[in-house]
């Protein structure tokens, strides 16, 4: 049997691989997210990771922020948020290494919707 060569992977406005630029927007979190969001201008799979990497870390920090002027109770649950962070981080990067659109929970949707209806 034949094996099929893998396919050469796409490239982006910017020159990289979709995949590796994917992977980029997740680096810095919603910092690298809207860097990317203003710099790529072709790919969409991008563009959705991108989106996704803003909308989910600027929204955790923005809670973590916030609960931090909530004695014992907010330290807890802002421990409790950065776990879930690094996961998210980590699940990140690796899914768009891999090309995949992986969609996070409530927040992929966001993403997916957003990311059309904003041309930077």
């Amino acid at each position: 049997m034949e094996e099929i060569p893998p396919e050469e992977p796409k490239k982006t406005s910017l020159g990289m691989e979709e995949n590796v630029e994917g992977l980029l927007a997740y680096v810095l979190g919603w910092l690298t997210g809207i860097i990317f969001l203003l710099l790529e201008k072709e790919s969409d799979f991008v563009r959705f990771h991108a989106m996704q990497s803003t909308i989910t870390f600027l929204g955790l920090t923005i809670l973590q922020i916030v609960l931090g002027f909530i004695p014992i109770i907010g330290t807890l649950l802002g421990a409790l948020l950065w776990v879930l962070g690094l996961v998210l981080w980590i699940v990140g990067m690796l899914k768009a290494y891999q090309g995949e659109r992986y969609k996070f929970p409530i927040v992929g949707n966001l993403a997916e919707e957003w990311v059309g209806k904003v041309n930077i």
